[in-house]
């Protein structure tokens, strides 16, 4: 113990006298750039033309495999998707081994093979690294497109389609492409379930036989082997892989930048938040005299923590959880800069606003040497940790050889970065980041945010979730005389089976079923009148992963075993509730505020909009179908850990009666992202129920 404290005193003054020689008052000189040593990998070319890269490290006996084909972006025009199937379908067994076996055996090896419609990745053991050379090179001369696989990849793509229709990233994503790029141009294309449709596998099998060639291809090998093993290897399984034709494809050209500051404005009925996007093309190769400049004026607008996107949006104002931007690079004369974030209904106008301020700020005031010194530190940190990976001097080495660049690109970086100044961030800010002739692409719901956006008095276009432009869509119509609350409650309850019947309802049962991200959910909810609830949720094969109960007094939640109380804000808003369906009785329920705002669209369909608030500030909108009286769609707002405002959405459609009452048999929720399906498989109506089932 002696020791250490010694030890530990010696340290602290050694600090104190360290100190002591530093002139605070001086702010410290930036060191030199690292020195930076890079091994230059090991090359050969097949006749085929197969160009292959070797890395040799021997730290650990593994070995990873990378085959890139290097083909000019292409319009797949009306069978759009057919890439996507073709890497879809790829690796699943070849004409020699089937799907099962070739699966099998790659698990038994505890490797991995992964494909794409232009690439393949691998990666196992060194004492295996042959076997998954020859499994590789197998799939990828000798790929097994059936029928069979055909239709199951081309349904799973089309079912993928619909899910993601009601995402706000997935069509903010799309539209931006085709806005600044065109539809008719490789980066602006999208596909359809049209065009999924109109796919055939002999459409698929065309593809890979024009595409699928190595001709330019590169494949990249890193690990725990020799150069000459591997060259045999690469010659023995790789030497049947025919050439195929040469392609020369005219790259189109893309949309030009808009003469003014626009927005372009997709409505989406269902969107609790706002995806905003400021855009414009721009041309930057990382060979360009430009990049290292940009990659540091880009660090301090929008690509980090500290930016001044970030810092305003998030820090400052709390718009948003994250503000980005980034500027691409492209061969071929096609990337954009984009700035934006996903940010609240109430506050997307004046996020536009500020996204817009801060981009105009980088490039008429210079940065600070405090934040331009921290955008270097970090490429500076992020660089040198990264050559720690094998990997990375593979990747750096097809760089050069893909983008033309100088074989000293990668040995030169850091010196280059650190060799950028204020006037130069300033420069190329001016250059490539734009507010002046930017689209604002703004995806969200038009009811709540457009009225606010004409108020900036930036012009408004309006577009579809296709990118078709379109008029100003109808958001909101007027509600009818004599339509009140209590008249949409009534039809809502007459439509679904009626006052009396409902109300001599004691309890219910409900089985759903539900897939998320390859998961299958089954859940169970049991409710007793007038409060009474269980709710047991579990995941095939695992059981029960989430349950929640309350018996009228008190309850709990429970969560991988993890068993909680249910808060007191939860227990007395399950106390309030006075019947098994939420519309009876609401009007005379005292604590509730209950107005009827307007119609708007939903799916197509006009729905009432019925607002419940209490008094706690949360609130619900339910849609109620103007024609059928059925409930549709609910929002709620309700304040979560820390009071942010948490939104939960939910969609009801396939109602089917079931003892006299008419229940919605789909509720879709959107998660992640994904829009998740609830399936009501059994419904039952009055079964005895005990204090048991709560508990």
């Amino acid at each position: 113990m002696k020791t250490k404290i010694t030890a530990i005193i010696a340290l602290f003054l050694l600090s104190i006298s360290a100190t002591a020689q530093i002139d605070r008052s001086v702010q410290p000189k930036p060191g030199p750039a690292p020195s930076i040593t890079l091994e230059v990998p090991g090359e050969f070319e097949l006749k085929n033309g197969l160009k292959v890269l070797v890395v040799e490290n021997h730290k650990l006996p593994r070995v990873s495999y990378s085959l890139n084909i290097d083909n000019q972006p292409q319009v797949e025009g009306n069978i759009a998707g057919v890439s996507g199937i073709l890497g879809a379908m790829m690796g699943n067994g070849t004409t020699s081994i089937s799907k099962d076996e070739f699966n099998e055996e790659i698990d038994f090896l505890g490797a991995s093979l992964g494909f794409g419609s232009s690439n393949v990745s691998g990666s196992s053991l060194t004492k295996y690294s042959e076997r998954i050379l020859e499994l590789m090179a197998d799939a990828t001369m000798n790929p097994l497109l059936t029928e069979e696989e055909f239709q199951k990849e081309k349904d799973k793509a089309i079912e993928g389609l619909k899910s993601s229709a009601k995402s706000v990233d997935a069509v903010a994503s799309r539209v931006g492409g085709a806005l600044s790029y065109g539809k008719k141009h490789p980066y602006g294309e999208f596909l359809t379930e049209e065009s999924l449709n109109n796919i055939t596998l002999d459409n698929v099998r065309a593809f890979y036989q024009k595409n699928f060639n190595p001709n330019n291809a590169y494949l990249v090998v890193v690990g725990d082997v020799d150069f000459k093993t591997v060259e045999k290897q690469v010659k023995k399984y790789f030497k049947k892989w025919d050439k195929g034709i040469d392609i020369t494809r005219n790259m189109p050209e893309t949309y030009k930048n808009v003469n003014a500051t626009e927005i372009n404005f997709i409505d989406m009925p269902n969107a609790v938040q706002s995806n905003i996007s400021v855009t414009s093309n721009v041309k930057l190769e990382m060979g360009d005299a430009d990049y290292h400049a940009v990659l540091i004026a880009n660090k301090i607008l929008g690509g980090g923590f500290n930016s001044y996107l970030n810092m305003n949006l998030r820090e400052a104002h709390g718009y948003t959880y994250g503000a980005r931007s980034n500027v691409g690079t492209s061969r071929y004369g096609a990337s954009r800069f984009t700035a934006g974030a996903q940010v609240r209904n109430a506050v997307t106008d004046s996020a536009v606003v500020e996204s817009l301020k801060e981009i105009k700020r980088i490039k008429s005031e210079k940065v600070s040497a405090e934040d331009l010194r921290n955008a270097k530190a970090k490429y500076v940190g992020d660089f040198v940790l990264a050559l720690e990976q094998p990997s990375t001097i593979a990747r750096y080495a097809l760089n050069i050889k893909l983008n033309n660049l100088p074989k000293d690109f990668y040995k030169t970086y850091l010196t280059k970065i650190n060799a950028v100044t204020v006037d130069d961030v300033q420069r190329v800010a001016n250059k490539y980041f734009t507010e002046d002739n930017a689209r604002v692409i703004v995806v969200g719901k038009g009811s709540e945010v457009i009225s606010n956006l004409e108020k900036t008095g930036i012009p408004i276009k309006y577009f579809d979730v296709f990118a078709t432009s379109v008029t100003k869509p109808v958001f909101t119509k007027p509600v009818p005389a004599g339509v009140t609350p209590q008249t949409v409650l009534d039809g809502y309850l007459k439509a679904i089976g009626g006052e009396t019947t409902l109300q001599n309802v004691t309890t219910l049962v409900q089985e759903m079923s539900a897939s998320f991200q390859g998961q299958n959910m089954a859940m169970t909810v049991k409710q007793k009148s007038p409060n009474l609830m269980s709710t047991d949720v579990s995941i095939i094969g695992m059981g029960s992963v989430f349950k929640q109960a309350f018996n009228g007094e008190t309850g709990y939640m429970a969560q991988m075993g993890n068993k909680q109380p249910m808060p007191a804000e939860a227990i007395a808003k399950s106390k309030a509730k006075t019947a098994l369906f939420d519309e009876l009785g609401l009007m005379a329920n005292s604590s509730l505020k209950v107005s009827l705002d307007s119609i708007e669209t939903v799916d197509g369909n006009d729905a009432y909009v019925l607002v419940i608030e209490d008094k706690d500030g949360e609130s619900t909108k339910n849609y109620y179908d103007v024609t059928s009286g059925l409930k549709i769609k609910s929002v709620s707002k309700e304040k979560g850990p820390g009071g942010q405002e948490i939104t939960q959405e939910r969609t009801f459609g396939d109602y089917k009666e079931v003892s006299g009452i008419k229940f919605p048999h789909i509720t879709s929720v959107p998660i992640g992202g994904q829009n998740v399906e609830l399936k009501v498989t059994t419904i039952k109506v009055n079964e005895p129920l005990t204090a048991a089932d709560f508990e």
